[in-house]
């Protein structure tokens, strides 16, 4: 089993996805309208990544900008369409009015998702007790991975954050795996990997010309190159 730390790439299309791979991406995320922060594609969208690239796609599950669910029954839906399309990888993350997570939401999900792994997404870094989430989540079947910048802000205010909850794996509601992203930079590379952090995210890093440009293979490549060195 390889030992290589893992980089997901966010792709919006096949485009994204083919020169997100080539650049050597682990995973994408695969997400719309990033003007609302990452909303679930299409299963038409995410029919054509599937044919054009052969690395894990997980495949975000939000109908709005923030962290409140909104309509359940249209997330249902949504999961229940890019289930039948061959989707065996989600991401998805709610909270309550109270930044309390929203185990009803999530819970429904995840009966429809079937034992697929997922990754409780940034919504952690908006929680008003990220370890009592945590512990609340520790149960929930599939939840394999945390997308995190330690901090609403981002990696440059979350980095005490993950630097602590990384020292603290093993316990219970600690297992998942760290994925560091949100304002992340190389440079906060040697930090997190010291820290035996594993797991990276980026989006408009992977973007040299911005989010109306597609994803830069040689973007992608430096980042591989930096988090193998």
């Amino acid at each position: 089993m390889s030992n290589r730390a893992l980089l997901e790439v966010i792709a919006l299309d096949a485009q994204d996805a083919i020169a997100a791979q080539a650049g050597g991406a682990d995973r994408l995320e695969l997400v719309s309208d990033m003007a609302a922060d990452g909303l679930t594609p299409s299963r038409e969208t995410f029919g054509r990544i599937r044919a054009a690239v052969d690395i894990p796609l997980r495949v975000m599950l939000r109908h709005a900008d923030g962290f409140a669910a909104g309509d359940v029954e249209a997330l249902v839906g949504a999961a229940r369409g890019l289930r039948a399309e061959g989707a065996e990888e989600f991401v998805l993350g709610f909270l309550d009015a109270h930044g309390d997570p929203d185990l009803v939401t999530v819970e429904r999900l995840v009966a429809e998702l079937e034992g697929c792994r997922w990754t409780f997404h940034r919504a952690i870094d908006r929680a008003a007790d990220r370890d009592a989430l945590r512990k609340q989540l520790a149960d929930v079947p599939g939840l394999d991975t945390y997308l995190t910048a330690g901090s609403p802000a981002g990696v440059d205010d979350g980095l005490p954050v993950l630097l602590a909850e990384a020292s603290r794996r093993g316990e219970p509601g600690y297992e998942p795996r760290m994925l560091i992203g949100g304002g992340l930079r190389l440079d906060h590379l040697p930090a997190l990997r010291a820290a035996r952090l594993d797991a990276f995210h980026i989006g408009g890093a992977a973007r040299p010309l911005g989010w109306e440009a597609p994803v830069d293979a040689a973007a992608v490549r430096a980042w591989r190159t930096a988090i193998d060195d």
